[in-house]
């Protein structure tokens, strides 16, 4: 019987509880997509991450998503923790892993400092899709429970990604952001015909210097209403906000805070950095802190799927 060490770790916070939970399994070799889909449902956070050894000499490992119902790309909150996980486990110093994922092999830093770690996470490349038209706009303001004229006007409604696409949607108040109560099998269902899992809800309504947005996150699609801290929706934020001209910047970088979870009590705060190349962005990075709240072993005997 294998022993699978597991860790439940929040990120984006030094406080147990708040940020975004994720699973990780430190010691995935062998492990069927069945064994990794149950191990998922089980834990029941937004996403369990996976470490595999390298299979390939141009990487350090292999890294696997899986929601509680499907396997997903890439994940940010829980590539933050499955790093943190693998240095408390291991001991490590601050070092730069390469992990390969389905979107590539993507550089992970792990910094350490005062016996504890941060973590930054290069994403993949970013994409920006062209603004939707009125009627899929309309659709998807009333499924949000959002008025036209709740909308920023500087921020046009399209796709942004860096691996995992996400709709970018600004309003105008933070009162309405934590106000919303979307009607989820109205998005589920829109999903499928944008192909587009994820909406994130964001506003420059704060009262902190130090935090540019404010951000809700929801992907019923894929059994997510709602997400508390996303690193795959605020990284390509970032990214969004450059390509768009929606914020000033000087040099060849740009840099912000944003901030997740007010509305559901896990609030986190997630760095961005956009390294900036002829006025567009080039390379979008996530860091943030994160805390473990259990380490344990699950029991496996090899799992098989019923017919």
């Amino acid at each position: 019987m294998k022993k699978r060490i597991t860790y439940q770790i929040d990120s984006f916070t030094k406080e147990k509880f708040k940020g975004n939970p994720a699973g990780v399994v430190i010691n995935a070799d062998g492990m069927s997509d069945y064994e990794m889909q149950q191990i998922a449902r089980e834990l029941n956070n937004s996403e369990t991450a996976f470490l595999f050894s390298p299979d390939s000499p141009d990487c350090d490992g292999i890294i696997r998503y899986f929601t509680p119902n499907t396997e997903v790309p890439i994940c940010g909150h829980a590539t933050i923790a499955a790093m943190y996980a693998k240095a408390i486990e291991e001991k490590l110093d601050s070092c730069i892993l390469r992990y390969k994922t389905k979107v590539g092999i993507l550089p992970f830093e792990i910094i350490r400092k005062n016996d504890d770690y941060q973590i930054v996470m290069t994403q993949g490349s970013f994409e920006l899709s062209e603004p939707f038209n009125a009627t899929i706009t309309q659709k998807m303001l009333t499924a949000l429970g959002v008025e036209k004229a709740e909308v920023d006007e500087r921020c046009p409604i399209q796709i942004a990604s860096t691996g995992h696409s996400k709709v970018m949607i600004g309003i105008k108040s933070r009162t309405k952001l934590n106000a919303l109560t979307p009607n989820y099998t109205a998005l589920a269902n829109l999903s499928q015909e944008i192909n587009c899992n994820g909406y994130f809800v964001f506003t420059f309504d704060s009262d902190d210097k130090d935090v540019l947005t404010y951000g809700r996150m929801f992907a019923p699609g894929i059994g997510i209403n709602e997400d508390p801290v996303t690193g795959n929706a605020n990284g390509p934020l970032g990214g969004y906000l450059i390509q768009n001209k929606i914020i000033a910047f000087t040099g060849n970088e740009f840099q912000f805070n944003g901030r997740q979870g007010e509305k559901i009590d896990r609030l986190g705060v997630i760095q961005v950095r956009v390294a900036i190349e002829d006025n567009r962005p080039k390379l979008i990075q996530i860091k943030g802190d994160a805390v473990a709240v259990f380490r344990t072993e699950i029991l496996l005997s090899r799992l098989h799927s019923t017919p």
